[in-house]
């Protein structure tokens, strides 16, 4: 059996009662509830950044989808600018 380490994290009362709960849904401690998702989540963290692909939750998935379909307007500074970078001064 592999040696094990001591990780310690502070969380505010709302997060820690929200982990608490989520243990308490899956009938395991709250340590075996962190270390399961947490060391998944970073599992999955490294295969992403060793493959070179973003993993994005539902909501973050629309806020890249609406940001790219919603370019915001520039400015009459920044439109200058780009002129000035392309040549047509």
């Amino acid at each position: 059996m592999a040696k094990s380490n001591t990780l310690m994290v502070r969380l505010d009362e709302e997060s820690k009662s929200n982990v608490a709960k989520a243990a308490e849904l899956r009938k395991v401690s709250i340590s075996d509830y962190v270390r399961i998702v947490m060391v998944a989540q970073a599992r999955r963290e490294v295969e992403g950044a060793q493959q070179n692909t973003l993993s994005l939750t539902p909501d973050e998935q629309l806020a890249f989808w609406n940001a790219l379909n919603s370019p915001p307007e520039l400015t009459k500074a920044q439109r200058e600018l780009g002129q000035l970078m392309q040549g047509a001064n």
